[in-house]
């Protein structure tokens, strides 16, 4: 076994793109630590995340910190600017996606067992204080990822990585 050259991966990553229907974004709410939108837009590329609504106190792509953790990858994205999150979750549903609250609260179901479908808006919150009430009651579904030891929450990068490979993968299965 031997690691991956150029070709072989272009290749690979080809095949996964052609087995891969359904769209995927992401609205962030709030998200100000500029190392965690960085590595969430790097994730984003790589899982082919169609579209970003970047709303409240988000850190933007352009912003320096941002930028070297995302390593230009945003360079592979989109997004809009919203100043409130309800706007965002109004535009993300207006083009057709579902939108999926990932989020510690009352009601949420496990995110392997939540109602995704083929269109997903995954919503993402502040680092402390989780997704503003009013984009958590304008979710279609919320959902968690169920955590073994005790640790009480995942970084919210950790967290958006794990919930867009679920999504890919559902994707996959489909």
């Amino acid at each position: 076994m031997k690691q991956l050259g150029g070709t072989e991966l272009k290749r690979l990553h080809r095949s996964w793109r052609q087995r891969t229907d359904g769209r995927l974004a992401l609205l962030l709410d709030s998200v100000q630590t500029p190392f965690n939108v960085g590595a969430i837009l790097r994730t984003a590329a790589a899982m082919r995340v169609d579209h970003l609504w970047l709303c409240g106190a988000t850190a933007l792509p352009d912003h320096e910190r941002t930028r070297r953790t995302a390593l230009g990858t945003e360079r592979y994205l989109t997004w809009d600017v919203v100043a409130e999150p309800l706007a965002a979750a109004d535009a993300a549903k207006a083009d057709g996606y579902r939108v999926v609250g990932i989020e510690l609260a009352d009601g949420a179901v496990p995110i392997h067992e939540a109602a995704l479908g083929e269109d997903v808006c995954l919503a993402f919150g502040h680092e402390d204080r989780g997704l503003s009430a009013g984009l958590l009651g304008a979710c279609d579904t919320v959902a968690f990822i169920p955590q073994l030891g005790r640790v009480g929450s995942l970084n919210v990068a950790n967290a958006a990585a794990i919930a867009m490979y679920e999504t890919r993968r559902r994707h996959w299965e489909g």
